[in-house]
């Protein structure tokens, strides 16, 4: 998986691109955990995400948590396969998707 980072003052824009499996979930649990201290809105871009796994959606859920405090978690360019996973898991009803 790669991870685009845009910082636009306090708004934190990561873009997302390949899989968020198991191998790949703590790479951005990680870049979160790094970037997410300066930031007052988080911005995922999902455009180029083809896959999302339990440990991707408990990566999400975290920084879910810990953004409502603040700005919030924004999800947009959502495609097919990881919104049927969101419908699937009720995860569609706990994000904000754009």
């Amino acid at each position: 998986m790669t991870i685009t980072k845009k910082q636009n003052g306090t708004t934190l824009c990561l873009a997302l691109e390949g899989h968020l499996d198991t191998l790949t979930a703590p790479h951005l649990e990680a870049e979160l955990e790094n970037s997410m201290k300066d930031a007052d809105c988080l911005v995922l871009d999902l455009e180029n995400l083809d896959y999302v796994s339990s440990a991707g959606l408990r990566v999400l859920l975290s920084a879910h948590k810990r953004m409502s405090g603040k700005g919030g978690l924004k999800i947009k360019n959502v495609n097919e396969v990881v919104q049927e996973v969101f419908e699937v898991t009720g995860f569609c009803d706990i994000l904000d998707i754009e």
